[in-house]
């Protein structure tokens, strides 16, 4: 005879289960952060190369701000979340602005310090402390996603929003964040058991759908290169600067469209049980903020140019960058810059009675 007591539910104070899908993908998506990083010198010699990095550049990070926003909540802050995007968003950002400037000083004999101006890798701080800041408000406004688009392809016409801040980069992909939060919102993840296993017919059209970008890449590497498409990719400089005129904001509608499809290919690809990989993924701070420190001797003396150039240099730097983003997330790596990753910032806030914010990495991820 069926029992009558209904089942205990969970503690609200248990820790949720880790789903591997989603650590798995960040680690994917931060490895492709740091191949196109470090393949970057090679595509002014080599199409290869050259294709390669649009194929990467398409879609890996609006891939990364899908996951973003996809672990964002769209309720003003309290003040644990508040100290929270503080801890782990801007003071990192201002540690590791104080590190670049000393750097580019002793290398490039560069006097200055201008934290309005990011540091190569480190816009996507800012845009991420820019996302949290705005995204009550569009959650207030019907088809937020809708409007997130506007605003994307509505900056690029306006030459006076530029990279301070991250503020034009922010806003242009800024669709993606939104995108990834209203994904969430819709249940869509649990509903269709997207972060369980996919089944064939599924990955062969998303095999297919990266394919068919790769094969136009590689078709018309000649003509995306007169046309500077990487530009593009970037969502940060004004339609006039790249060259384009009133149809600028097709060509950015154009290229959010096809984001959202190769982000959608790419994550139905990613493996959804435990893997090599997983333990990786709850990292990715570690690697986003310090792999430019491994890259930029490559970048600076000039070794990926010329001759360099070849694909043989073009394989051992995907591979260089895989072996970057495994190390870079290595237990001892954390232990040895954690103090300068996640410092600690117990003396800068007032005292209050409650705990300290999680740490979290800028896709959301918190480190066990």
């Amino acid at each position: 005879m069926p029992s009558n007591t209904a089942a205990p539910s969970p503690s609200p104070t248990a820790p949720k289960k880790r789903v591997p899908f989603w650590d798995n993908a960040r680690f994917a998506s931060i490895t492709l952060v740091v191949i196109g990083h470090g393949i970057q010198r090679l595509t002014a010699d080599s199409d290869n190369a050259y294709v390669l990095y649009l194929f990467i550049y398409a879609f890996h990070m609006p891939a990364f701000a899908f996951i973003s926003g996809y672990f964002s909540k769209s309720a003003p802050p309290n003040r644990r979340q508040m100290l929270s995007v503080l801890t782990n968003i801007l003071l990192p950002y201002a540690v590791m602005e104080m590190i670049w400037t000393v750097v580019k000083f002793l290398v490039e004999g560069r006097q200055e310090f201008n934290p309005s101006t990011p540091s190569w890798t480190l816009w996507f701080l800012l845009a991420l402390g820019i996302f949290r800041l705005i995204l009550p408000y569009l959650a207030l406004l019907r088809w937020p996603l809708l409007w997130a688009v506007v605003f994307s392809v509505g900056v690029g016409y306006f030459s006076n929003v530029d990279s301070t801040f991250s503020l034009s980069r922010a806003i242009g992909i800024l669709p993606f964040f939104v995108l990834g939060w209203k994904v969430r919102h819709w249940g869509i993840v649990d509903r269709w058991r997207l972060v369980e296993a996919q089944t064939w017919p599924i990955r062969a059209a998303a095999i297919a759908i990266l394919g068919g970008w790769l094969a136009v890449v590689w078709v018309f590497v000649r003509q995306w290169r007169d046309f500077g498409l990487q530009r593009w990719f970037f969502y940060d400089d004004a339609y006039a600067t790249i060259g384009g005129e009133w149809w600028g904001g097709f060509v950015r509608l154009a290229l959010i469209a096809l984001a959202a499809l190769l982000s959608a290919a790419f994550f139905t690809l990613i493996p959804r049980s435990n893997t090599w990989m997983t333990a990786f993924g709850q990292s990715t701070m570690y690697v986003y903020l310090l792999h430019s420190f491994v890259l930029y001797p490559l970048r600076e003396t000039g070794v990926l140019t010329g001759e360099h150039s070849s694909g043989l240099w073009l394989v051992s730097m995907v591979f260089a960058s895989l072996a970057i983003s495994i190390a870079l997330s290595s237990p001892l790596v954390r232990r040895v810059f954690k103090p300068v990753i996640e410092p600690r910032a117990d003396w800068l806030f007032a005292k209050h009675e409650e705990q300290p914010p999680p740490r979290r990495d800028p896709t959301g991820s918190r480190r066990d």
